[in-house]
């Protein structure tokens, strides 16, 4: 695309009049630049873009869009804000790619991965080609590229879209961060359906108030537009037992279809039955009542299912579908995975990350444990500080043995991570180990028969970061390892 043509989205900007130039690429990471790229400067929390632009004009970019003047003999277009201006020519280069895509934005604090994947089985039922955004990856069809944002950045984001495009993709689905909403990395994306799963203390380290943090959340359903159309409606899916939804409901123009358990809604579940294999209950919907069993375990796995199944409907999938499609899922990676390595007691691994998260998960085993519960628990570090006393007060009142130890540090002192989180529980029966293998290992060690281990924090991820360092660490091996070791009479 030529740059004058692709400027013409940007007005009013600081015009460019020189000699027009051809754009390959548009880049805002200066290591990414290549001969035709346009690049453009980001100002981060730690890095400024600008400080790369002399790195990119060498790269072989053409041209640099830009918050300041810059001496580069390309073309320099100042704009007041590149952050906006990079979410709008992406998606200009890319030619709207979530305008030609039915695109399903899944936002709230737990459960997000779960319902993404949910909705991905419904689509599949229904013979859709589907793409999906999130925590553990983005999928193309069948095809998995690695993530690092659970919402990528404006540039990456909208050529993830122009990818889907171009492998026949019908449908997207997104989880959609706090901080993507707040940073403007969604600009551009043609919401068609935006879901609500739910609000409980998390990123206050980011957002530093629950008002400020629900606002964010609030900021999806604002921008699924001010109009009605019959050919592209536009849907809001909302929990109505979480009392956001209320205010949300009144923030989107969209249609809305309720879900819950404990309040009326559209959609809705009872007779609910939760043992150690999977849930079953007595589905409600608009267009009738139907009894659902599926093979994920607990309340959350309820909403979960709920949320899919009402998103399916507004796409206009047939129910038979929509409950075949969730009862063959079998679970999803880290979240309340089982590890099953021919021991006599149980061990799950949850991304349980967040007071709300880890109470759901322990109230979930305490319904089917025989024995005893063990829960091996840690806090990231970087993060809500304010979130650690509470989450070991939430392990020690829900478990019979709570075990504190290590997240991902990152930055900070692990042991000031640990005294943070024993502030919660003072005169409370606990145990300390930082080393979080040696953490694991010590609780497969003492549970006993029928008693059930939860490992919490991690979840699907496969690596542990310390410092700078960036460690193979995966909870799911080493439970395993452990068992092993176990059964053959070596402990660590």
């Amino acid at each position: 695309m030529q740059l004058k043509q692709l400027l013409k989205s940007l007005q009013p900007y600081t015009p460019y009049i020189g000699e027009d130039v051809d754009i390959l690429s548009i880049e805002n990471d200066n290591r990414k630049v290549k001969q035709g790229s346009l690049f453009i400067c980001i100002k981060g929390f730690t890095v400024d873009g600008h400080n790369f632009a002399q790195n990119a004009y060498e790269a072989g970019a053409v041209a640099v869009i830009a918050e300041k003047s810059l001496n580069l003999p390309i073309p320099v277009i100042v704009v007041k804000d590149t952050k906006k201006a990079s979410s709008i020519l992406a998606d200009a280069f890319y030619s709207h790619p979530t305008q030609k895509l039915q695109l399903i934005g899944i936002t709230g604090t737990n459960g997000k991965t779960t319902t993404s994947h949910l909705v991905e089985a419904i689509l599949k039922e229904a013979k859709q080609k589907t793409g999906i955004i999130g925590t553990m990856y983005t999928k193309i069809n069948d095809e998995i590229q690695e993530t690092k944002n659970t919402t990528p950045e404006p540039v990456a984001l909208q050529k993830i879209f122009h990818q889907m495009i171009e492998s026949g993709v019908e449908t997207a689905v997104m989880e959609v961060s706090s901080h993507a909403l707040v940073e403007g990395r969604v600009f551009g994306c043609d919401y068609d359906v935006a879901v609500f799963t739910n609000l409980s203390q998390d990123h206050l380290d980011y957002h530093g108030t629950m008002e400020d943090y629900k606002r964010a959340k609030g900021l999806l359903f604002t921008r699924l537009g001010n109009t009605f159309s019959a050919e592209k409606p536009k849907y809001a899916i909302l929990n109505n037992d979480d009392t956001c939804s209320k205010e949300y409901s009144e923030q989107t123009t969209a249609l809305v279809l309720t879900y819950g358990i404990d309040n009326d809604a559209d959609v809705s579940a009872e007779n609910i039955s939760i043992t150690a294999s999977g849930t079953s209950f007595l589905l409600h919907t608009p267009i009738g009542d139907y009894p659902v069993c599926i093979k994920m375990v607990g309340k959350f796995s309820v909403y979960n299912a709920l949320a899919s199944i009402a998103t399916g409907i507004v796409c206009g999938i047939p129910i038979e579908l929509i409950i075949t499609a969730i009862e063959k899922v079998e679970g999803v990676s880290g979240r309340f995975e089982t590890v099953d390595a021919g021991q006599d007691f149980s061990v799950i691994v949850d991304y349980s990350h967040t007071p709300d998260s880890l109470e759901n998960a322990l109230k979930t085993v305490k319904q089917f444990a025989e024995e005893n519960i063990y829960v091996v628990v840690g806090c990231g570090g970087d993060r809500d500080k304010t979130k650690r006393p509470l989450m070991a007060k939430i392990a020690c009142e829900n478990a019979t043995h709570a075990i504190f130890t290590s997240d991902n540090p990152r930055s900070e002192d692990p042991i000031q991570i640990l005294n943070d989180m024993e502030a919660g529980v003072i005169g409370e029966s606990y145990k300390v180990i930082e080393d979080r293998k040696k953490a694991i290992f010590y609780a497969v060690n003492k549970a006993k028969a029928k008693d059930v281990l939860l490992i919490a924090g991690k979840g699907h991820e496969t690596y542990q970061q310390i410092g700078a360092d960036v460690f193979d660490f995966d909870d799911r091996l080493i439970a395993k390892e452990a068992i092993e070791e176990r059964k053959n009479g070596t402990v660590l």
